[in-house]
């Protein structure tokens, strides 16, 4: 039977937002694979330099974890690479991570593909290059568990010139892929399908979101960070095709190198024409609502957006939910034909309807241009056929020989 790692939470108290940062870090460790074993907590009025909290504290955690042993110790924050190591004395030399090598661990062990993998890599390097100095020994002593997957860090420890030249390498790697991703979407573009995403909290059910609008077959898990990879389905709605994008969850305290490093794939995935920003209606939707915004403000984002409150099959009512959300529960798939309504209001701008008239000698040319528009009716007279059509205003030059009233 597999050994499970045991982890032990020391929750700084910053604001009064700890309590969920707490549970998000229990969530956190049952996502890699550990198991939660106990906390602490303390008020931080001023931060020590070297423990970033007292030593009295760090006193009361070591008499706490006197006798358990291969408990690994969270710090439910970001450490200097010199506070770690000074926590990790103070208790007995336990192993100590802080939340973004938990993070990070988790996207290692969930990245299946090999862009994904890449891209997790590159991260973890990044993150790890700037503390490789002093940490000498303290490298050897992670050994296996938790934040300890990924590239390595016995090679890490003896050559810090390969970590250079693997960044880079990493770096080249995936420019080469965001070309090619870009092809793809150009050529999706040109098919005529617009591009919906979902982007959101970790967590709230985008991946089901996904399955129940394409029937993708998309990882389904109640774990935070179980989907990483960019997923791309086609659906229809109203007769219209689109593509729906799915792509890595966000949570506070995001690693910033997570986010250089996986830049490229949510540069894609928001690039779109429409984004559903997804939160759990039974959670602190708010906060989850603005850790979006924020994420996607740090890359450039500017696109139209619907908020769309996913789990509300745990509630109660609805009385109390903002009235700028659509209201959905994909598990009971309740919500969905109001939010396929949504959908094509806030893109009804981007469409007109017209008429065309294509006379019978010109069939062959219309037949070439036909995939820009969503047919809704056909009838046929002396001289031509008519067509009562929507099509997507930037294909309207394809088709304006055709045009006979809008």
């Amino acid at each position: 039977m597999e050994n499970i790692e045991k982890v032990f939470v020391i929750q700084p108290i910053t604001d009064d937002k700890w309590r969920s940062l707490h549970d998000e870090a229990v969530a956190l460790i049952e996502s890699a694979g550990g198991a939660y074993c106990g906390s602490c907590y303390q008020n931080i009025r001023e931060i020590n330099p070297a423990t970033y909290i007292g030593s009295g504290k760090l006193g009361e955690i070591k008499s706490t974890l006197e006798g358990l042993e291969g408990v690994t110790v969270l710090f439910n924050g970001e450490l200097t690479p010199s506070q770690t190591l000074n926590i990790s004395a103070a208790l007995d030399d336990r192993k100590v991570i802080d939340r973004t090598t938990l993070i990070l661990d988790i996207f290692a062990r969930n990245a299946v593909s090999s862009e994904g993998k890449l891209q997790v890599e590159l991260a973890q390097l990044k993150y790890i290059y700037p503390r490789l100095k002093g940490k000498g020994s303290a490298l050897s002593r992670l050994g296996g568990g938790i934040g300890s997957r990924g590239p390595g860090e016995t090679q890490l420890e003896t050559d810090r010139r390969y970590i250079r030249y693997r960044i880079r390498f990493l770096e080249k790697r995936l420019g080469e892929l965001t070309v090619r991703r870009d092809l793809f979407s150009s050529r999706r573009s040109k098919d005529g399908a617009k591009v919906i995403s979902l982007v959101g909290y970790t967590n709230t059910g985008k991946s089901s979101l996904m399955n129940a609008l394409t029937g993708a077959g998309v990882l389904e898990k109640n774990a935070l960070f179980a989907t990483l990879d960019p997923t791309a389905r086609r659906c229809v709605i109203d007769g219209k095709p689109f593509i729906l994008t799915d792509t890595v969850g966000f949570i506070r305290q995001l690693p910033h190198d997570l986010v250089e490093a996986f830049k490229s794939t949510l540069e894609s995935a928001i690039n779109c024409d429409l984004a559903l920003f997804v939160a759990d209606a039974s959670g602190d939707y708010q906060m989850q609502f603005e850790t979006t915004q924020q994420t996607l403000a740090a890359l450039g984002f500017d696109r139209p957006y619907l908020k769309v409150l996913n789990k509300c099959d745990l509630l109660d009512s609805t009385d109390t939910l903002p009235a700028d959300c659509v209201y959905i529960s994909v598990k009971k798939r309740e919500g969905l034909e109001e939010l396929k309504n949504a959908i094509m209001e806030s893109l009804a701008s981007s469409y007109a309807e017209v008429t065309l008239f294509v006379p019978y000698d010109r069939m062959s040319l219309y037949s070439r241009v036909s995939r820009f528009v969503n047919e809704k009716s056909r009838s046929y007279a002396d001289g031509g056929m008519k067509v009562v059509c929507s099509v997507d205003r930037i294909y309207l030059p394809h088709i304006q020989d055709f045009i006979a009233e809008n």
